[in-house]
């Protein structure tokens, strides 16, 4: 079942005129009500907001499909991104995931148990634990994956390859403030649409 109709995307003019979102509706009645404020940031951020709602659903029911938590999922990834023999350390999760090494020790003892990852020593320095992804662990990773950004890509149909490397590059621009310290970005989101 496809997530798009034959209707162009919200904001952009069809056969019968402008298409209206809810965001564009909030925006309006802000601008009657308030129109001595700037709502312009709304028409942009509360359909970032919006979409990630949407987003999120489709990767629920990726993770629902396959029995996985998005935690599990991300465990899971770091370990099948860094190539054979797929493994890193707790402190490099930890990095990439923003989470307590006591968060990550529980995550790793989950997983184990799952017989999803091994832990053991380093070979150089047995002060060092290393996780693996166990066969089991890659078999379910490399299923997950592609489902996983099959359900991504649907979500982006409606751009053409060109619309989405111009808004790649504008949401990238948009988050380099927080990419460029990411311990402010693991605040907790208020996410409020503004309506």
């Amino acid at each position: 079942m496809s997530l798009h109709q034959d209707n162009p995307p919200a904001g952009t003019v069809g056969a019968a005129g402008p298409v209206e979102d809810a965001t564009a509706r909030l925006v309006a009645a802000w601008r009657r009500e308030r129109p001595d404020l700037d709502a312009s940031p709304l028409e942009v951020l509360s359909r970032v907001t919006r979409l990630a709602k949407h987003l999120d659903r489709v990767r629920r029911a990726v993770f629902q499909r396959y029995h996985l938590q998005h935690w599990e999922f991300d465990v899971l990834t770091d370990l099948r991104r860094s190539g054979p023999p797929f493994e890193l350390t707790p402190g490099q999760m930890i990095a990439e995931q923003l989470v307590s090494s006591g968060t990550m020790t529980n995550r790793i003892d989950r997983m184990v148990q799952a017989g999803l990852v091994t832990r053991h020593a380093d070979a150089a320095d047995g002060r060092v634990v290393r996780v693996r992804l166990t066969a089991a662990g890659l078999a379910l990773i490399d299923q997950v994956i592609e489902d996983f950004l099959a359900g991504e890509a649907e979500l982006l149909a409606p751009l053409t390859p060109a619309q989405r490397d111009q808004l790649a590059a504008h949401l990238l621009r948009l988050l380099e403030p927080f990419e460029a310290h990411p311990a402010a970005s693991a605040a907790p989101l208020v996410t409020g649409q503004g309506g």
